[in-house]
Protein backbone atom coordinates (compact mmCIF):
# COMPACT_ATOMS: atom_id res chain seq x y z
CA UNK A 1 0.00 0.00 0.00
CA UNK A 2 2.88 2.57 0.26
CA UNK A 3 4.23 1.71 -2.89
CA UNK A 4 0.60 2.25 -4.30
CA UNK A 5 0.45 5.48 -2.27
CA UNK A 6 3.65 6.73 -4.09
CA UNK A 7 2.43 5.33 -7.65
CA UNK A 8 -0.65 7.82 -6.74
CA UNK A 9 1.62 11.07 -5.80
CA UNK A 10 3.34 10.80 -8.78
CA UNK A 11 0.18 10.24 -10.57
CA UNK A 12 -1.01 13.12 -8.79
CA UNK A 13 2.29 15.05 -10.30
CA UNK A 14 2.12 13.90 -13.78
CA UNK A 15 -1.71 12.82 -14.62
CA UNK A 16 -3.88 15.77 -15.19
CA UNK A 17 -7.13 13.92 -15.77
CA UNK A 18 -9.95 14.96 -13.31
CA UNK A 19 -12.78 12.57 -12.29
CA UNK A 20 -15.83 14.03 -10.25
CA UNK A 21 -14.13 17.49 -9.92
CA UNK A 22 -10.89 15.97 -8.33
CA UNK A 23 -7.60 14.61 -9.56
CA UNK A 24 -8.37 10.86 -10.66
CA UNK A 25 -5.04 9.42 -8.74
CA UNK A 26 -6.54 11.10 -5.43
CA UNK A 27 -9.24 8.47 -4.82
CA UNK A 28 -6.22 5.68 -4.50
CA UNK A 29 -4.01 7.52 -2.64
CA UNK A 30 -6.85 8.07 0.00
CA UNK A 31 -7.56 4.46 0.01
CA UNK A 32 -3.54 3.10 0.23
CA UNK A 33 -3.49 5.19 2.88
CA UNK A 34 -6.46 4.05 4.49
CA UNK A 35 -5.31 0.29 4.07
CA UNK A 36 -1.60 1.07 5.38
CA UNK A 37 -2.90 2.20 8.48
CA UNK A 38 -5.39 -0.33 8.98
CA UNK A 39 -2.56 -2.76 8.22
CA UNK A 40 -0.03 -1.31 10.39
CA UNK A 41 -2.75 -1.39 13.37
CA UNK A 42 -3.92 -4.97 12.15
CA UNK A 43 0.04 -6.08 12.41
CA UNK A 44 0.58 -4.45 16.01
CA UNK A 45 -2.42 -6.25 17.43
CA UNK A 46 -1.14 -9.29 15.96
CA UNK A 47 2.68 -8.77 17.72
CA UNK A 48 0.45 -8.29 21.05
CA UNK A 49 -0.90 -12.17 20.92
CA UNK A 50 1.27 -14.05 23.50
CA UNK A 51 0.32 -17.34 21.52
CA UNK A 52 -0.15 -17.79 17.41
CA UNK A 53 -3.94 -18.70 16.68
CA UNK A 54 -4.33 -20.23 12.89
CA UNK A 55 -7.68 -18.49 12.98
CA UNK A 56 -6.41 -15.43 13.69
CA UNK A 57 -3.99 -16.01 10.83
CA UNK A 58 -6.03 -17.33 8.16
CA UNK A 59 -8.21 -14.22 9.19
CA UNK A 60 -5.18 -11.63 8.30
CA UNK A 61 -4.28 -13.66 5.00
CA UNK A 62 -8.30 -13.39 3.77
CA UNK A 63 -7.44 -9.23 5.16
CA UNK A 64 -4.71 -9.25 3.35
CA UNK A 65 -6.23 -11.08 -0.25
CA UNK A 66 -9.00 -8.95 -0.42
CA UNK A 67 -7.15 -5.54 0.25
CA UNK A 68 -4.68 -6.36 -2.62
CA UNK A 69 -8.02 -7.37 -5.23
CA UNK A 70 -9.63 -4.03 -3.50
CA UNK A 71 -6.86 -1.57 -4.26
CA UNK A 72 -6.16 -3.90 -7.76
CA UNK A 73 -9.56 -3.17 -9.21
CA UNK A 74 -9.63 0.31 -7.91
CA UNK A 75 -6.18 1.13 -9.70
CA UNK A 76 -7.54 -0.58 -12.65
CA UNK A 77 -10.11 1.90 -13.22
CA UNK A 78 -7.99 4.65 -12.42
CA UNK A 79 -5.82 4.10 -15.32
CA UNK A 80 -8.99 3.46 -17.35
CA UNK A 81 -10.20 6.95 -16.14
CA UNK A 82 -13.52 5.08 -14.74
CA UNK A 83 -14.70 4.97 -11.42
CA UNK A 84 -15.06 2.71 -9.42
CA UNK A 85 -17.68 2.55 -6.99
CA UNK A 86 -21.53 2.58 -8.25
CA UNK A 87 -20.50 2.61 -11.74
CA UNK A 88 -22.49 -0.20 -13.90
CA UNK A 89 -22.79 1.94 -16.99
CA UNK A 90 -20.94 -0.59 -18.80
CA UNK A 91 -20.90 -4.56 -18.36
CA UNK A 92 -17.23 -4.28 -17.12
CA UNK A 93 -17.73 -1.42 -15.05
CA UNK A 94 -20.76 -3.33 -13.06
CA UNK A 95 -18.94 -6.68 -13.01
CA UNK A 96 -15.96 -4.70 -11.40
CA UNK A 97 -17.96 -2.89 -8.62
CA UNK A 98 -19.98 -6.30 -7.51
CA UNK A 99 -16.73 -7.20 -7.39
CA UNK A 100 -15.34 -5.24 -5.31
CA UNK A 101 -18.86 -5.00 -3.25
CA UNK A 102 -17.84 -8.74 -2.63
CA UNK A 103 -14.41 -8.57 -1.72
CA UNK A 104 -15.08 -6.13 0.75
CA UNK A 105 -17.86 -8.04 2.08
CA UNK A 106 -15.13 -10.92 2.75
CA UNK A 107 -12.92 -8.46 4.16
CA UNK A 108 -15.70 -7.34 6.56
CA UNK A 109 -16.11 -11.24 7.74
CA UNK A 110 -12.57 -11.97 8.25
CA UNK A 111 -11.68 -8.56 9.73
CA UNK A 112 -15.02 -9.32 12.80
CA UNK A 113 -13.55 -12.84 13.00
CA UNK A 114 -9.87 -11.29 14.07
CA UNK A 115 -11.84 -9.06 16.04
CA UNK A 116 -13.55 -12.06 18.31
CA UNK A 117 -9.89 -13.75 18.94
CA UNK A 118 -7.64 -10.91 19.45
CA UNK A 119 -10.72 -9.35 21.98
CA UNK A 120 -11.15 -12.41 23.80
CA UNK A 121 -7.51 -12.38 24.98
CA UNK A 122 -6.16 -9.60 27.21
CA UNK A 123 -3.06 -8.32 25.49
CA UNK A 124 -2.24 -5.60 27.15
CA UNK A 125 -2.93 -3.52 30.37
CA UNK A 126 -6.74 -2.42 30.95
CA UNK A 127 -6.36 1.14 29.69
CA UNK A 128 -5.00 -0.59 26.30
CA UNK A 129 -7.21 -3.39 26.14
CA UNK A 130 -10.64 -1.77 26.34
CA UNK A 131 -9.42 1.01 24.23
CA UNK A 132 -8.58 -2.19 21.50
CA UNK A 133 -11.82 -3.78 21.83
CA UNK A 134 -13.65 -0.08 21.84
CA UNK A 135 -11.55 0.38 18.61
CA UNK A 136 -12.28 -2.95 16.83
CA UNK A 137 -16.09 -2.95 17.28
CA UNK A 138 -16.34 0.28 16.47
CA UNK A 139 -14.07 0.32 13.19
CA UNK A 140 -16.65 -2.80 12.07
CA UNK A 141 -19.64 -0.37 12.68
CA UNK A 142 -17.63 2.42 10.72
CA UNK A 143 -17.32 -0.09 7.69
CA UNK A 144 -21.21 -1.44 7.14
CA UNK A 145 -21.54 2.30 7.63
CA UNK A 146 -20.47 2.11 3.88
CA UNK A 147 -23.74 -0.19 3.15
CA UNK A 148 -26.26 3.49 2.62
CA UNK A 149 -23.88 4.77 -0.21
CA UNK A 150 -24.85 1.19 -2.29
CA UNK A 151 -28.71 1.63 -1.40
CA UNK A 152 -29.23 5.21 -1.97
CA UNK A 153 -30.63 6.18 -5.58
CA UNK A 154 -28.01 8.00 -7.07
CA UNK A 155 -28.77 11.15 -9.74
CA UNK A 156 -27.14 10.22 -12.73
CA UNK A 157 -28.23 7.64 -15.10
CA UNK A 158 -25.87 3.83 -14.72
CA UNK A 159 -25.15 4.75 -10.78
CA UNK A 160 -26.10 2.20 -8.35
CA UNK A 161 -25.31 4.51 -5.06
CA UNK A 162 -23.93 7.68 -3.91
CA UNK A 163 -22.15 9.24 -0.92
CA UNK A 164 -23.71 12.26 -1.64
CA UNK A 165 -26.86 13.54 0.16
CA UNK A 166 -28.93 16.11 -1.52
CA UNK A 167 -26.37 17.01 -4.59
CA UNK A 168 -24.73 15.40 -7.32
CA UNK A 169 -21.55 14.27 -6.91
CA UNK A 170 -18.53 15.66 -8.56
CA UNK A 171 -19.34 19.04 -6.84
CA UNK A 172 -16.78 21.62 -5.09
CA UNK A 173 -15.36 19.27 -2.35
CA UNK A 174 -12.83 20.15 0.53
CA UNK A 175 -8.87 20.03 -0.12
CA UNK A 176 -7.46 15.88 0.12
CA UNK A 177 -10.55 13.95 1.48
CA UNK A 178 -12.82 15.81 -1.53
CA UNK A 179 -15.69 15.83 1.19
CA UNK A 180 -18.84 17.68 -0.50
CA UNK A 181 -18.99 21.01 0.55
CA UNK A 182 -22.04 21.77 -0.69
CA UNK A 183 -24.42 18.73 0.84
CA UNK A 184 -23.81 15.85 3.05
CA UNK A 185 -21.16 13.52 2.27
CA UNK A 186 -21.70 9.41 3.85
CA UNK A 187 -18.20 8.76 3.14
CA UNK A 188 -17.53 11.04 6.74
CA UNK A 189 -19.13 8.86 9.24
CA UNK A 190 -17.79 5.95 7.26
CA UNK A 191 -13.96 7.17 7.14
CA UNK A 192 -14.21 8.39 11.43
CA UNK A 193 -15.73 5.22 12.15
CA UNK A 194 -13.36 2.69 10.25
CA UNK A 195 -10.77 4.62 11.94
CA UNK A 196 -11.30 4.59 16.01
CA UNK A 197 -8.70 0.84 15.11
CA UNK A 198 -6.33 3.75 15.11
CA UNK A 199 -7.73 6.56 17.40
CA UNK A 200 -8.71 4.68 20.39
CA UNK A 201 -5.42 2.85 21.02
CA UNK A 202 -3.58 5.72 20.63
CA UNK A 203 -5.42 7.99 23.21
CA UNK A 204 -4.68 5.27 25.56
CA UNK A 205 -1.18 5.15 24.73
CA UNK A 206 -0.68 8.54 25.11
CA UNK A 207 -2.76 8.85 28.68
CA UNK A 208 0.24 5.99 29.39
CA UNK A 209 3.08 8.75 28.44
CA UNK A 210 1.18 11.50 30.12
CA UNK A 211 0.91 9.50 33.30
CA UNK A 212 4.53 9.99 34.18
CA UNK A 213 3.82 14.14 33.72
CA UNK A 214 0.03 14.12 35.54
CA UNK A 215 -0.38 12.38 38.70
CA UNK A 216 -3.59 11.91 38.26
CA UNK A 217 -3.28 9.77 35.48
CA UNK A 218 -0.89 7.45 36.82
CA UNK A 219 -4.14 5.52 38.91
CA UNK A 220 -5.23 2.70 36.28
CA UNK A 221 -8.36 3.49 37.28
CA UNK A 222 -8.55 6.76 35.84
CA UNK A 223 -6.74 5.54 32.37
CA UNK A 224 -9.46 2.97 32.48
CA UNK A 225 -12.41 5.34 32.91
CA UNK A 226 -10.80 8.16 30.78
CA UNK A 227 -10.82 5.29 28.12
CA UNK A 228 -14.21 4.86 28.24
CA UNK A 229 -15.31 8.34 28.19
CA UNK A 230 -13.42 8.38 24.71
CA UNK A 231 -14.95 5.43 23.12
CA UNK A 232 -18.70 6.71 24.08
CA UNK A 233 -17.31 10.30 23.23
CA UNK A 234 -16.41 8.96 19.51
CA UNK A 235 -19.13 7.03 18.96
CA UNK A 236 -21.65 9.99 19.13
CA UNK A 237 -19.05 11.80 16.99
CA UNK A 238 -19.80 8.91 14.93
CA UNK A 239 -23.53 9.21 15.28
CA UNK A 240 -23.49 12.81 15.25
CA UNK A 241 -21.40 13.01 11.53
CA UNK A 242 -23.94 10.22 9.69
CA UNK A 243 -26.80 12.28 11.25
CA UNK A 244 -25.54 15.61 9.47
CA UNK A 245 -24.96 13.96 5.97
CA UNK A 246 -28.28 12.04 6.26
CA UNK A 247 -29.76 15.69 6.33
CA UNK A 248 -27.84 16.50 3.58
CA UNK A 249 -25.90 19.26 5.85
CA UNK A 250 -22.01 20.19 4.99
CA UNK A 251 -19.56 18.81 7.44
CA UNK A 252 -18.12 22.42 8.11
CA UNK A 253 -21.18 24.61 7.55
CA UNK A 254 -23.73 22.90 10.57
CA UNK A 255 -26.96 24.41 11.76
CA UNK A 256 -27.87 25.17 15.04
CA UNK A 257 -29.48 21.34 15.71
CA UNK A 258 -25.82 20.21 14.98
CA UNK A 259 -24.05 22.34 16.89
CA UNK A 260 -26.21 21.66 19.95
CA UNK A 261 -25.73 17.97 19.61
CA UNK A 262 -22.48 18.32 19.86
CA UNK A 263 -22.32 21.07 22.50
CA UNK A 264 -24.16 18.03 24.56
CA UNK A 265 -21.55 15.32 23.54
CA UNK A 266 -18.77 17.98 24.75
CA UNK A 267 -20.53 18.56 28.10
CA UNK A 268 -21.23 14.60 28.11
CA UNK A 269 -16.87 14.21 27.71
CA UNK A 270 -16.15 16.94 30.10
CA UNK A 271 -19.11 14.42 32.67
CA UNK A 272 -16.62 11.31 31.29
CA UNK A 273 -13.49 13.38 32.05
CA UNK A 274 -14.88 14.44 36.05
CA UNK A 275 -16.14 10.53 36.29
CA UNK A 276 -13.02 9.29 35.35
CA UNK A 277 -10.84 11.64 37.63
CA UNK A 278 -13.05 10.26 40.26
CA UNK A 279 -12.23 7.11 39.98
CA UNK A 280 -8.30 8.27 41.95
CA UNK A 281 -10.40 9.27 45.04
CA UNK A 282 -12.22 6.35 45.16
CA UNK A 283 -9.28 4.18 45.27
CA UNK A 284 -7.58 6.61 47.94
CA UNK A 285 -11.29 6.39 49.85
CA UNK A 286 -10.98 2.08 49.51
Amino acid sequence: MAAVAAVSVGGLILDDRVLLGAPIWLKPLKFALSFMLYGVAWAWLIALMPKRSRTLQAASAVIILTSIVEMAILLTQTVRGRESHFNSTTETDAMLFELMGITIAVFWVATLVGSVVIGARRIAPRPENLAIRLGLGISLVGMLLGIPMTTRDSMREGFSGTHSVGVVEGGPGMPLTAWSTTGGDLRIPHFVGLHALQVLPLIALALTVLAARYAVLRAEEVRYRMVWTAGVVYAGLIALVTWQAFRGQPLLRPDWLTLAALAVLIGAGAAGVSWAKAGRKELVTA
